[in-house]
């Protein structure tokens, strides 16, 4: 199946004119033709099956055949708070395997350790699109603006979500199958390169937070960010 983003579509619409990027992509690099049949979704959960009538390379119009609302809806909300690497490629790598993986919400946190300070979200969300293409998955997860890791925990809910966070001092922790119920709300918060500040830590602990291991080798940033995600995927199997 190939899928073709179209955050503008919504089920009440009959025709629909796809943007240049994915006319270009239907036409000149899949060679599509008017009668062929493909797929659109609009990131909200939308699955539409439509099919071409104008085949124009910068203005492909569609008939829509079908509309299948809440195509594979997600049960629980996984957001993940994330200190960006100094290396952006491998936050693309993460928020790639991420979307791949299973996750709704990010962001990126600027922590007393943070070596970047600034991501662009444009780029980012071109990452997050085409993997959420290649996944064949209907939702597209949200990408927050970058915030202060004090501002953070200010700014999320203080109930209704289950709170973990990963940090290297040695302090007893739990690991998350042992701490998380499925169906559930999730936020797990991730260091930067230079792990989280011990006052940063003690906050998060005040806030509400329970501290996690994810196990005994020391991980980059981007790898511990997309084992909990691994993890959480698993428990709501």
């Amino acid at each position: 199946m190939q899928l073709f983003f179209t955050p503008d579509l919504n089920p009440s619409l009959e025709n629909f004119i796809l943007s240049e990027e994915e006319s270009k992509h239907a036409i000149r690099v899949l060679r599509m033709d008017a009668g062929d049949r493909l797929h659109l979704i609009d990131g909200r959960g939308g699955l539409y099956e439509a099919q071409i009538i104008d085949p124009h390379p910068k203005r492909t119009v569609l008939v829509i055949l079908n509309v299948e609302e809440n195509f594979n809806k997600p049960q629980y909300h996984l957001h993940i708070a994330v200190g960006p690497t100094k290396n952006i490629d491998r936050i693309e790598w993460f928020l790639e395997k991420a979307t791949e993986v299973g996750i709704h919400e990010i962001t990126p946190i600027i922590c007393e350790h943070s070596e970047r300070k600034e991501v662009k979200l444009d780029r980012l969300n071109k990452v997050i699109v085409a993997a959420m293409k290649q996944s064949l998955k209907a939702y597209l997860p949200k990408l927050n603006p970058p915030v202060s890791f004090k501002q953070f925990l200010k700014d999320i809910p203080k109930e209704g979500v289950q709170k973990v966070i990963a940090h290297c001092v040695d302090a007893e922790k739990q690991y998350l199958d042992q701490l998380l119920a499925p169906a559930q709300h999730y936020i797990i918060l991730i260091g930067p390169e230079g792990d989280f500040s011990t006052e940063e830590i003690d906050l998060a602990l005040e806030n509400g937070f329970d501290p996690i291991s994810l196990g005994d080798a020391r991980l980059r940033t981007e790898t511990a960010a997309l084992a909990a995600c691994l993890e959480v995927s698993f428990l709501n199997r």
